[in-house]
């Protein structure tokens, strides 16, 4: 059998080195998930999926060079693998808060914990071994609240809560405890030790935060106002390798409160390249930003050479001088962080500065498994998303979509440059019709073919105004990955002169 703890890449991606999909297929090797796992497996790399690659350069270091400067790992993980993940559908979904079953003569325990470290995710205990397993849930670190790729913020409370029912479930009889990226632990005394520890980790994450948040403090102060207690702080288990309290603290807020702090000087802030420009004429221009800020540097005063170093970068993207002496500053920062994503952010980002959009393969969210496992209404919002808008002002369609193989039926309408799809409805009156197998459809979605290529050959066919519809796919654009996260790092900035003024 295969279980997958949870529904994140890493840990469903290899499956197809695992096993053969004839055997799954033919019942011989069931696949166990949680409850959604399907769902969230392919759901949370779709929408934003190049954006969350981009951002993971600086997260885990992908295309930083490996040195003591460099890149070093990725706190519970080396590095991530550049091939294309795969996927096979599950055959058998654990929906149940506590579900046993035997699986090859193995009795197994499976303990759900949806909103936890993933949206779907599970425990597993081995009650003839007393061997725990704890999924990603339970690691030799704080975990990501938030983690820097861009994901939807977690649950520190719930997460903490699925602990502690953890601990209470199987702590009292387990005798090793084992869990994803973490080597295991012997003897329940240990056991109960981790397991309280790490709830409470989390629960104080949680409370501290709301704690300090209702008394006044911001999401723009939280992370140098909250701290762990000390007895917390001195254990292994709960310090800042991978998650770190700087980040979490401000995903707690967040999670309740949201981004803004407050101040309506805030609410609609000018962006960054429209406001360094001010800052550095009311500083005095480019020379005395980059004294005072080589100034601070000497002095150690990191982060406060970040504040002005950076307008000026905003401003001059071009600036040299500047991009070196911020890349300078990024780098001490860096060195100093415990948290390995908090380290590789800085590190990653001095080195963009200097060397500009690092080239090589970058690790893939997505690949032909993944594609074919979206739903049709999840393909057509993807699409959404890559339409650009402009090119379709004033162009209406009404377009019923029917799947004679699964007999699922879609309406997609484009009105307002808005594309919309809902599952389930059919329109009385489109203006189109389009009738293809699913199977079929799922050839376009791996970019094996195009819709027009199926509508041409026959393979789809239509029942009425196609217009608007072909206008829509035309009007779809591919996202380059490689755009710039700071400024004056793209391949084609060129280098000006230091400013004298």
């Amino acid at each position: 059998a295969v279980v997958h703890s949870h529904s994140h890449i890493d840990h469903f991606g290899g499956v197809r080195g695992l096993v053969d999909e004839a055997d799954v297929v033919s019942g011989k090797v069931p696949i166990i998930v949680p409850e959604g796992f399907l769902e969230h497996a392919v759901a949370e790399n779709v929408y934003a999926g190049t954006a969350m690659i981009r951002r993971s350069f600086f997260q885990y270091g992908v295309l930083t060079p490996a040195s003591p400067f460099g890149h070093v790992d990725q706190a519970i993980g080396k590095n991530v693998a550049a091939g294309a993940p795969s996927l096979i559908a599950p055959t058998m979904v654990i929906t149940q808060d506590i579900e046993e079953h035997v699986i090859d003569g193995i009795r197994m325990v499976f303990h759900s914990t949806p909103g936890t470290e993933a949206p779907a995710e599970m425990n597993t205990y081995f009650p003839d071994l007393k061997a725990f397993w704890a999924a990603e849930n339970v690691t030799a670190t704080i975990h990501n609240i938030y983690t820097l790729r861009g994901a939807l913020v977690r649950d520190a409370l719930m997460w903490s809560k699925k602990i502690g029912e953890a601990l209470y479930l199987f702590g009292n009889d387990a005798e090793v405890m084992f869990a994803s990226h973490s080597w295991p632990r012997w003897g329940k005394e240990r056991i109960q030790e981790v397991l309280r520890g790490q709830r409470d980790s989390y629960a104080h994450l949680n409370n501290g935060v709301l704690h300090l948040a209702n008394q006044g403090v911001t999401i723009n102060e939280i992370h140098n106002e909250y701290e762990p207690p000390a007895s917390l702080r001195s254990q292994w288990f709960a310090r800042s390798y991978h998650g770190s309290e700087k980040h979490n603290s401000r995903a707690v807020i967040n999670r309740y409160l949201g981004y803004w702090d407050g101040n309506p000087a805030t609410l609609i802030p000018l962006s960054p390249k429209d406001s360094a420009p001010l800052f550095v004429e009311m500083m005095g221009g480019a020379t005395r930003i980059l004294a005072k800020g080589q100034e601070l540097y000497d002095e150690g005063r990191y982060l406060e050479a970040v504040e002005i170093v950076n307008k000026l970068v905003y401003a001059e993207p071009g600036n040299e001088a500047a991009k070196q002496l911020l890349a300078d500053n990024f780098e001490q920062i860096g060195y100093q962080q415990e948290s390995t994503s908090v380290r590789n952010s800085f590190l990653s980002g001095a080195y963009e500065l200097r060397s500009r959009i690092p080239q090589g393969v970058p690790p893939s969210a997505s690949g032909p498994d993944l594609l074919r496992a979206l739903t049709t209404e999840m393909f057509f919002d993807s699409l959404a998303i890559r339409l650009d808008s402009t090119r379709v002002e004033g162009v209406e369609f009404v377009a019923n979509i029917t799947h004679p193989d699964t007999g699922e039926e879609l309406v997609v309408e484009l009105s307002n440059a808005t594309l919309t799809t809902q599952a389930g409805f059919q329109a009385t009156d489109p203006d189109v019709t389009v009738t293809i197998d699913r199977a079929d459809l799922e050839d376009v979605m791996v970019g094996a073919v195009t819709f027009t290529d199926q509508i041409a050959t026959g393979v789809a066919t239509v029942d009425g105004d196609i217009t608007g519809l072909q206008a829509m796919f035309e009007a779809l654009i591919e996202f380059d990955l490689l755009f710039e996260l700071l400024p004056g790092t793209a391949p084609n900035v060129e280098p000006v002169a230091e400013s004298t003024d």
